[in-house]
């Protein structure tokens, strides 16, 4: 995935007032605008200026923004660029006047609680979550493997890696098989998974899940998978990635790999 895909599928979903938020709110797609602000490709920079623009349209937003560190400055820097099109001076020239413009009064609305998933539909009551041992999540490399396949998974809604404690939280379909997500890991070559559930006493136990489609074997007294109150991710956990309700299962797959592109192209 290249530069300009990523950032065009960024300014495709900031166009959707509903996620305004949370992208600005993300620790690892502001940061990558601004610095998508700096790239040679003048379609990179439309891109990027046109995202940032909805972005600014959210009032709230406009603090986060322009205190982001080399935001107001790659945008100077943008507007003195005497070889850029009218287009993106003429851009650029407005988001900078839009995040320097003095504070508008704000009528306090009832604080909400924010949302701990990466555009996350929490609301969606036709699902599950299951946590997995993964068996080889030792780094970044594997890491994305693991994402990767699960994205092909039809049904997966968001997961949620711990890497200290190699586990993996997933909330999928109601219908989906869980060995369904053993097997997509297995594909991999280097991974495998083991599923996480409580007995009767509270306590963990670590369950083998059958690789080829078909249901392991397993005690009987064990639930299929964790209550939903254990759907929250821990505080260790490394990145949380889901499929916005909106889209289809195809645009989930790509909002998804844009998120990870950002985090592993300026944070590793």
């Amino acid at each position: 995935m290249d530069a300009l895909s990523v950032v065009s599928q960024l300014r495709d979903l900031a166009s959707e007032p509903q996620n305004r938020e949370a992208i600005v709110q993300d620790q690892g797609c502001l940061p990558g605008l601004v610095l998508f602000l700096d790239h040679q490709s003048p379609e990179v920079l439309h891109a990027t200026l046109q995202t940032l623009r909805y972005l600014a349209e959210l009032s709230p937003n406009i603090p986060t923004m322009k205190n982001e560190l080399g935001m107001m400055v790659s945008l100077e820097n943008l507007m003195a660029r005497e070889e850029l099109s009218v287009d993106v001076t003429s851009l650029a020239k407005e988001v900078y006047g839009i995040l320097s413009a003095p504070p508008r009064p704000v009528h306090r609305t009832p604080e909400r609680r924010p949302k701990s998933h990466f555009f996350l539909n929490s609301s969606n009551k036709k699902a599950k979550c299951v946590t997995l041992h993964i068996q080889g999540l030792d780094d970044i490399h594997q890491r994305g493997l693991c994402e990767e396949a699960l994205l092909k998974v039809r049904g997966v809604i968001s997961f949620t890696f711990q890497m200290a404690s190699k586990r993996c939280t997933v909330r999928i379909r109601s219908d989906l098989p869980t060995e369904s997500l053993a097997s997509a890991i297995a594909a991999t070559k280097v991974l495998s998974a083991q599923q996480v559930v409580k007995n009767e006493a509270g306590d963990e136990v670590i369950i083998p899940l059958s690789a080829s489609g078909e249901a392991a074997q397993r005690d009987s007294a064990l639930p299929d998978y964790l209550p939903e109150e254990e759907e929250r991710p821990e505080k260790e956990a490394d990145r949380a990635v889901s499929r916005t309700a909106a889209k289809d299962a195809a645009s989930g797959s790509w909002l998804n790999a844009a998120a990870g592109f950002l985090n592993r192209t300026f944070y590793w």
